[in-house]
């Protein structure tokens, strides 16, 4: 990426290990991320431009001589964070504060929009997937990479119970697997706050109970009049604008959580002394992947949910910046990449 609309691809040197903790994966499916879509909207210009993607699965090509858990021939998929699975942070499930880890297409590491990605902390950053690199679930699987990932994290954060009340904010990818997340843990009454009908019929197939397509006032008095004139237990704000969050703090009920993991467009949290004089719980954050990424496994693995159906279109690396163009004008939700 080169700028705001500037998405160009280009032939760049082969991945290539460097140190012994390096594996070498050729990239068989990657995708776009909403977040990608905010340097899109207002990267400035830029001559050396920016290697971009940072969610996907591949094919173990080559390992370094201490890489112990993966081997040649493995597929595998890469959280959107590399981290090196031993630190004290990695330990304690929290891989993106890695004391030995850092970001896709940054400090010189390939981007995962690409033919193939040298792999830092391979050990502690891959997780082999017992499938063929061509199986139907890799969409799916694909999704353990972030997005379904974040909106676990989300519901977490959120304090999702079984048998409550959740709303969701935002009709993206992530929201989508927000409701997905909440449903799995449990709740009664799932809310999806969005007004693209593919999206929101989308999400009453993962769990969605009930539609608000209002905003700012409207919204929040129609979630209060679905909750009986309190507000929902738990929050999900998967957008990251100020509104929305102000949104969620006010469509929670006193007491409740919200789960924060868009990626903030403010530079100061709205709605503070709202939080305070309710006591919400405010949580979530960037979602650390590679710490679910076992616990969700097996429900894509046996086919008891389907996050990839957040996947409405396929490009190879040429059609990368259609792809772009098509999430940002809203006409898909999700794209994936097939090298």
């Amino acid at each position: 990426m080169y700028g705001a609309g500037d998405v160009r691809v280009q032939e760049v040197p082969d991945a290539a290990i460097s140190e012994p903790t390096d594996a070498l994966v050729r990239v068989t499916r990657a995708c776009i991320c909403g977040s990608d879509l905010w340097p899109y909207k207002s990267m400035p210009a830029s001559e050396e431009g920016a290697r971009m993607g940072h969610e996907f699965i591949g094919v173990v090509e080559e390992v370094g001589s201490s890489v112990a858990t993966v081997r040649r021939g493995d597929v595998v998929v890469a959280p959107f964070v590399y981290s090196d699975g031993t630190c004290q942070f990695c330990e304690e499930g929290l891989q993106t504060s890695c004391t030995n880890g850092g970001f896709w297409g940054a400090s010189g590491v390939d981007g995962g929009q690409g033919e193939a990605v040298r792999i830092p902390q391979a050990d502690g950053t891959l997780v082999v997937l017992p499938v063929a690199e061509d199986d139907a679930l890799m969409p799916s699987l694909l999704t353990l990479s972030d997005v379904f990932a974040t909106g676990h994290h989300a519901a977490l954060g959120a304090r999702v119970q079984a048998g409550k009340t959740v709303a969701v904010v935002g009709d993206g990818a992530d929201g989508l697997c927000g409701v997905m997340a909440a449903k799995r843990r449990g709740a009664e009454q799932i809310i999806i706050l969005g007004r693209h009908a593919d999206r929101t019929d989308l999400a009453r197939d993962f769990g969605a109970t009930d539609v608000v397509a209002e905003r700012g006032k409207e919204a929040v008095t129609r979630v209060r009049e679905l909750t009986g004139g309190v507000g929902a237990h738990s929050v999900l704000e998967c957008v990251g604008m100020d509104d929305a969050f102000t949104t969620a703090v006010k469509i929670a009920r006193s007491g409740g959580a919200v789960g924060r993991v868009g990626v903030p467009q403010y530079g100061a949290l709205p709605a503070a002394r709202d939080t305070f004089l309710r006591n919400i719980t405010v949580s979530g954050g960037i979602a650390p992947a590679r710490a679910y990424i076992e616990e969700l496994l097996p429900d894509v693995l046996e086919g008891r949910l389907e996050p990839g159906r957040v996947f409405d279109r396929t490009v190879d690396l040429d059609g990368v910046p259609a792809g772009y163009k098509a999430m940002d004008d809203r006409d898909s939700i999700k794209v994936m990449v097939k090298p």
